[in-house]
């Protein structure tokens, strides 16, 4: 769980993650693509990314998104957690989530909880290169906020009478 410099262990993350009393293993891997629609418009022919990160605030995150995900299904076997910083070209993976449950539906419903947590709450920015030699940071629209804030409200959003 954490932040790597390297390519995100994918293979190394799975293996891990299987447990002989899970038999769902979901894996959520987030990869560069050539393209984006992002608040400023369409853009196209980019080459990669540079991932930059407020380092210290996001392995507690990382860490809290698991605990919260194991809180709401007590079943869950084991949380798998990383973003990649410095730079990324496309088709590689920037982000990984895994998760292992007994079932397919806890370990599906808990590793989209912990990918859109995630891109709620961890303090991870970044900027695009294009081919034609311009670059510039990338505007989500959301404001990092709290991993309870950003686990309630999905919650909430799926679940309107649980989430209380």
């Amino acid at each position: 769980m954490g932040l790597t410099r390297d390519r995100v262990p994918v293979a190394e993350a799975i293996e891990w993650a299987t447990m002989p009393h899970c038999g769902a293993v979901v894996t959520f891997t987030g990869t560069v693509r050539d393209s984006n629609d992002d608040l400023a418009g369409h853009r196209s022919g980019i080459l990669g990314i540079d991932y930059e990160a407020y380092d210290r605030h996001v392995e507690p995150r990382l860490c809290r998104i698991a605990l919260a995900a194991r809180d709401r299904w007590p079943a869950v076997g084991r949380v798998v957690l990383f973003h990649r910083i410095g730079p990324v070209p496309v088709t590689e993976a920037s982000v990984l989530v895994v998760v292992s449950a007994p079932h397919r539906g806890e370990a599906f419903t808990a590793a989209r909880f912990c990918i859109d947590v995630l891109k709620e709450s961890v303090p991870v920015w970044k900027r695009e290169h294009g081919g034609d030699g311009v670059s510039g940071w990338v505007a989500t629209g959301n404001q990092i906020d709290d991993v309870t804030a950003s686990a309630h409200r999905w919650c909430l959003a799926r679940n309107p009478e649980s989430a209380a």
